[in-house]
């Protein structure tokens, strides 16, 4: 795997201060700007802000670029 693989990754769970353990975490927009989105993570355990993700214009293309490869239907040959 290449560095740009791991660049689109989520947090599935991060440390919570409040709860004082690793907890599985929820991701919201927090904010979108003409050149990058912010979003949050929240504790799903106690609802507070364990942390930010921000993604660049370019990322995003990027992201919905490599989506749309992964999601064309296989193109199917005819046996003869």
């Amino acid at each position: 795997m290449n560095q740009q693989q791991f660049e689109n990754f989520t947090a599935s769970s991060l440390y919570c201060e409040k709860c004082r353990v690793a907890m599985p975490v929820r991701e919201r927009l927090l904010l979108v700007l003409p050149d990058r989105e912010i979003f949050d993570y929240l504790c799903t355990g106690c609802g507070s802000s364990v942390g930010r993700r921000e993604v660049t214009a370019g990322e995003k293309m990027l992201a919905q670029a490599m989506t749309a490869r992964t999601r064309r239907a296989p193109v199917s040959i005819p046996l003869r």
